[in-house]
């Protein structure tokens, strides 16, 4: 989410979608393809492959290199969108591929970690713990991205309308965390991780479904203005 909202920041000149032409004069987007934030973004998804390969290697240097890659990856989609802002590198290229190469990851992660059927402590291996906030979670993208194409083909307060919230960067962060702990816990040693990790993808699963209510009623009022 981070080249994303960099993007919207200088379309719309402040992060609240206001009308900035009262306040400031709107920053333009890099004309470069190819800027630091994009390449950043263009790594993350250069590293979803890398991350299936090492998931699959059953040792602790695997398990290792698989929370490495994908802690790395949460850190460089927060610093891209920090470069983007502080710098004014964001690009509509780069808005286009960061919420692209954050979908992979996650969704890549999901279904990975869905192969392998966590262990409930008392239960036993539930081969549906994950898959159902997985659903929730991927359903939730696959969604939204084709809400916001058809919304960027009609107005401006369309766009707005599904514009990044506060509650959608809520679902990405306890989802980012989630998927960390539960790559984390596949080691012996930190098994002990698995029922918080497990507690909090299903908060990100409900934030999901939360946060696409909130956008359709909001696609849902400006439709109705329009009549």
């Amino acid at each position: 989410m981070g080249q994303e909202d960099a993007a919207t920041v200088d379309q719309n000149g402040c992060n609240g979608g206001e009308d900035s032409s009262l306040h400031n004069p709107t920053p333009q987007l890099s004309s470069k393809v190819l800027t630091l934030p994009t390449v950043l973004t263009l790594g993350r998804v250069a590293a979803v492959p890398i991350l299936v390969a090492s998931f699959y290697v059953d040792c602790w240097w695997g398990r290792t290199a698989t929370t490495s890659i994908f802690i790395a990856a949460a850190f460089t989609d927060w610093l891209d969108g920090y470069i983007a802002r502080k710098m004014r590198l964001g690009s509509a290229f780069g808005a286009f591929l960061d919420p692209v190469a954050d979908k992979l990851m996650v969704a890549a992660t999901l279904i990975l970690l869905c192969t392998k059927p966590m262990d409930a402590l008392v239960l036993g291996p539930v081969p549906w713990l994950v898959t159902v906030p997985s659903i929730a979670i991927i359903g939730r993208e696959i969604t939204m991205s084709a809400v916001r194409e058809w919304a960027a083909s009609q107005n401006g307060k369309l766009s707005k309308a599904v514009a990044v919230n506060s509650l959608g960067k809520w679902k990405t962060a306890t989802q980012m965390i989630a998927l960390t702990i539960l790559l984390a816990s596949r080691d012996s040693s930190l098994e002990r991780l698995l029922p918080p990790g497990i507690g909090l993808l299903y908060v990100s699963a409900g934030l999901s479904i939360l946060s696409l209510v909130v956008y359709m009623r909001q696609i849902v009022r400006v439709l109705l203005k329009k009549k």
